[in-house]
């Protein structure tokens, strides 16, 4: 195999990290909207769960991004 095909499959393998942080990010505010609904009164309660939650699925995503980036364009 030659490298480079191997740094587009290995970019192409780094970059499942961005589907999983969407399909967390839909979780996240999917879960969060169905206990706002059911208890409207402690959803602000629960707000900054939301954006802890939020920033840590993204972060994961975005790092997911960065290695495919680095696998791309330094090695």
């Amino acid at each position: 195999m030659e490298a480079d095909a191997a740094k587009l499959i290995g970019a192409g393998l780094a970059s499942i990290a961005l589907a999983g942080a969407g399909v967390g990010i839909g979780h996240i505010f999917g879960n969060y909207l169905s206990g706002a609904l059911r208890n409207p009164a402690a959803a602000q309660g629960q707000f900054a769960n939301l954006l802890l939650g939020f920033a840590l699925a993204e972060a994961t995503g975005l790092f997911g991004l960065v290695i495919a980036l680095i696998i791309l364009f330094v090695f």
